[in-house]
């Protein structure tokens, strides 16, 4: 009931979702017609490929259509080299497909381009295991060129409706996002604070419940844009990336406690609530007077709903404010080029070679099967790897059951109810036209929102594969259950190999990443005492910052996946997963509050003063304890915080404010930490 619960929620309106998926709509219209005319074959790759271009603005859609298109040209160029080098050994085919796999999966996990090593093992797979079924060579070269066309076909019709109907303005989208975010709590915190009626606070609760349901995505994604355009992004919060994070969670927490107070009658309780619409309202309007914080945040377990909202706008507030200068915008927004290609370590790192060699694994076990049974037709058994394969156990089931779903009401409802009813109805491509758009109009409104928007992705996915075998209207039922059966073969070896022999639980991965920020807070207290150019220090830096970023954004999204680790130590699990979000949210905190000071030119003293560095030194090397602690599970014992730097200094005039949010962040982690490793063992 509480994932039906969740669907729901999923389904409702938010900002921009319409026009999103009209515009999507749009594109599936006007491709569609374009490859019927063109008579192009391998349609439902292209059909597909609308819904995977990034939407934010045009130019970004534009980059993102011509690197998808040199994808598919590098997959077809892969295929053919192959079958001309070997002579279409069948040998060498098999062998092929585990190794490119592998690079595959290398390239998902250790560059900050997954989606591009998606596609090209993918394409790859489903081109070359054309080759087993001893076709004229010349037709399954036109096969291969083909797809390249009908992807470019949907990628261009895309791109198009993108300059013409696309917001060209990522800037003021995202400062607009975030505002009507802070305004909806405010709203709620105000109508609660003023103990108003149990309607009322429903009517505020409602607002926010839908904003909190749209999740991070978007916004990242607006995000991801300014940074790759190098906008202005002054009217931003500094470290835009975390902060809009920290305001999806804070979204997640705030409905969580309207719906379980629907009227409050305590006053400590409604003056808390007022304190926090008064906070609320000053990060929508900076500008406006800063409330007078009551009471310091204590590092004792957050035994309510309440305390962990006033504890998530305490880190936000600790947060560096806004910087309207010039220099301040590499702050704000790490522009893309600063952004390295490689993921530091990333080529290195042992889970990262693992995951590829299970991928590589469960594809190569798929593609051997099927073609061992001769049943072409389960050929999605190695499509979904690709589609479902991530890192821990919670995400690959999450993707597996959405995968599985997605495929059942696009192939099997839409696909065979449209073979069975209506297209022996159909005369003319208009009708053909008014069902695609109908699906792709329900597909894309699936696959905007937060939790389940993969489903929406494998409704279309499979709904086209199953009414574009061809140019005329599909007489068969047998295509969309040999897909549904080949999606079922996958979810067995996956489950077999992800979950059985080579298990790597949720939990485990977000121990990973928190162990990682934390060595990024180490790396970057102790980049000041290295030698070298200041651009060079500032290189690294912001490759840390981009890195550490992008890990806290990940953990919020494994904390949903967390919910899909069944078994005994489910709430274990669930208890665990919250407590790492919330030291990695702290972390982050403490992590800009060094970036702050190490970027500005002005500040060169706080890296050169003895005390501070000593101060830093001692705080490094701690938190490279923490993060073995959580990484190997281990025991982890405080240290008194306020006995790292001279006493004299916390009054510092133009060092205390700097020291104190430093001792204090360094605090609540190991609070945090703590508790973490003592209570649980996942």
């Amino acid at each position: 009931m509480r994932w039906l619960k969740q669907f729901w929620e999923d389904l409702q309106p938010t900002p921009g979702r319409l026009g999103t998926s009209l515009r999507i709509v749009l594109a599936t219209t006007v491709t569609l017609i374009l490859l019927m005319t063109w008579q192009i074959p391998q349609a439902a790759i292209g059909l597909y490929l609308v819904f995977l271009l990034g939407r934010d603005s045009p130019s970004v859609s534009m980059r993102g259509g011509i690197v998808s298109i040199l994808t598919l040209g590098a997959a077809v160029v892969t295929e053919l080299a192959l079958v001309v080098l070997t002579d279409n050994s069948p040998m060498s085919r098999v062998l092929s497909v585990a190794a490119v796999t592998f690079l595959a999966g290398m390239m998902m996990r250790a560059t900050t381009i997954p989606n591009n090593g998606v596609l090209w093992g993918f394409i790859f797979c489903t081109l070359i295991g054309t080759w087993e079924f001893h076709a004229p060579a010349e037709a399954l070269v036109k096969n291969s060129l083909w797809l390249v066309g009908a992807g470019a076909v949907g990628i261009g019709c895309a791109v198009a409706v993108e300059y013409v109907f696309g917001a060209s303005n990522p800037v003021a989208r995202l400062e607009e996002q975030l505002r009507i975010r802070y305004k909806a709590l405010e709203n709620l915190f105000t109508t609660i604070g003023n103990r108003a009626t149990a309607e009322e606070v429903s009517a505020a609760t409602i607002q926010v419940s839908r904003l909190a349901a749209s999740g991070q995505t978007a916004m990242q994604e607006l995000y991801n844009v300014i940074a790759d355009r190098n906008l202005d992004p002054r009217s931003l919060p500094i470290g835009s990336r975390v902060h809009i994070t920290m305001l999806a969670q804070l979204m997640d927490i705030s409905a969580a406690f309207a719906s379980q107070h629907p009227a409050v009658t305590d006053p400590e309780t409604a003056e808390r609530c007022a304190r926090i619409a008064a906070e609320c309202h000053q990060l929508a309007f900076p500008d406006a007077s800063i409330p007078e914080r009551q009471s310091e945040r204590t590092q004792q377990p957050l035994s309510t709903l309440l305390d962990r909202v006033e504890t998530m706008l305490q880190t936000m507030r600790d947060m560096p404010q806004r910087d309207r200068s010039e220099g301040g915008k590499d702050l704000i927004a790490l522009p893309a080029k600063e952004v390295p290609l490689l993921i530091p370590g990333g080529l290195s790192n042992q889970d990262n070679v693992a995951f590829a060699l299970k991928l590589s694994l469960s594809a190569t076990v798929c593609y051997i099967f099927y073609q061992a049974v001769d049943w072409p037709g389960i050929s999605t058994s190695v499509t979904t790897v690709f589609f479902t394969a991530v890192g821990s156990t919670g995400a690959a089931k999450q993707k597996l059951l959405f995968r599985v779903l997605g495929a059942a009401i696009g192939g099997l409802v839409f696909g065979i109810g449209a073979t069975a009813f209506l297209f022996p109805l159909m005369d003319s491509i208009t009708s053909l036209v008014v069902l695609v758009a109908a699906i792709a109009f329900v597909a894309a409104w699936c696959g905007t929102g937060r939790r389940f928007n993969y489903v929406g992705l494998q409704i279309a996915l499979a709904f086209y594969f199953v009414a574009f075998e061809g140019f005329g209207a599909p007489t068969e039922l047998a295509p969309a259950r040999d897909r549904f059966v080949g999606i079922l073969v996958a979810f067995v070896v996956m489950w077999f190999i992800f979950d059985q022999m080579w298990p790597v639980r949720t939990v485990t991965v977000m121990r990973r990443a928190l162990a990682s920020v934390l060595r990024s807070d180490a790396s970057l207290l102790q980049l000041g005492e290295a030698g070298g150019a200041r651009s060079e220090k500032l290189r690294q830096a912001n490759a840390l910052r981009d890195q550490v970023g992008k890990t806290v954004a990940g953990l919020r999204t494994m904390n949903d996946a967390v919910e899909y680790e069944f078994g005994v130590n489910r709430e274990l699990h669930l208890r665990s997963s919250h407590a790492i979000l919330r030291a990695a949210f702290s972390a982050v905190a403490m992590f800009w509050n060094q970036l702050v000071v190490f970027h500005s030119p002005d500040d060169e003293d706080f890296l050169r003063d003895p005390r501070l560095t000593e101060m830093r030194r001692a705080f490094a090397a701690e938190l490279n304890s923490m993060a073995d602690a959580v990484a190997q599970k281990a025991t982890y014992k405080p240290v008194l915080a306020g006995s790292f730097p001279n006493g004299t200094i916390l009054d510092h005039p133009r060092y205390g404010e700097y020291v104190r949010n430093t001792v204090t962040r360094f605090g609540e982690l190991q609070g945090i930490v703590s508790s973490l490793n003592s209570e649980s063992t996942v």
